[in-house]
């Protein structure tokens, strides 16, 4: 019988990365950039998560979801994840595969930087143009809004930015 990788956080983020958001399945907890901290004690894991929205209604997916990720490998016994507050979630952590993968999806990742007014612009994910206009601020979520692209023609859904500043 071949033996158990150890576990290292390393093992955890890949394990991880297997994980997606119940919502939007080609993007991982990692690809969001919800992982703030892993503790291994001996045979038991504790990840510490960052929602991405307070109130999030799929959080006890996620933490399911990623708890029975992790003690799917042999050497876990235990698998603890803590949902913090502190520091806030932002949008500046989705990772560069996360932008990709949300496009993939059909939404606009949210814009790197927001303008001087505190107003956001992004592109369409299905053609790439910058003619698009704003047809509800409020999504399906509350993370994301309802956009128009006058190029191609098609509705889509960006993620709004989030930011500490």
């Amino acid at each position: 019988m071949k033996a158990a990788e150890p576990i290292s956080k390393n093992l955890i983020l890949e394990i991880l990365e297997t994980v997606k958001d119940p919502e939007i399945d080609t993007v991982s907890v990692i690809d969001l950039g919800m992982v703030e901290n892993i503790h291994i004690m001996d045979s038991e894991v504790t990840v510490e998560v960052l929602p991405t929205f307070l109130g999030c209604p799929a959080l006890e997916i996620i933490e399911r979801n990623m708890k029975m990720a992790i003690e799917a490998h042999p050497a876990v016994d235990k698998a603890n994840v803590k949902f913090i507050y502190h520091p806030p979630w932002t949008s500046d952590r989705i990772t560069p595969k996360g932008y990709s993968r949300l496009r993939d999806f059909g939404i606009a990742p949210p814009p790197k930087h927001l303008k001087e007014d505190g107003s956001w612009h992004v592109d369409c994910p299905y053609c790439g143009s910058t003619y698009v206009t704003m047809e509800n601020i409020f999504g399906p979520t509350a993370c994301r809004s309802i956009l128009y692209c006058k190029s191609c023609k098609n509705p889509f859904e960006a993620m709004k930015p989030i930011s500490n500043i």
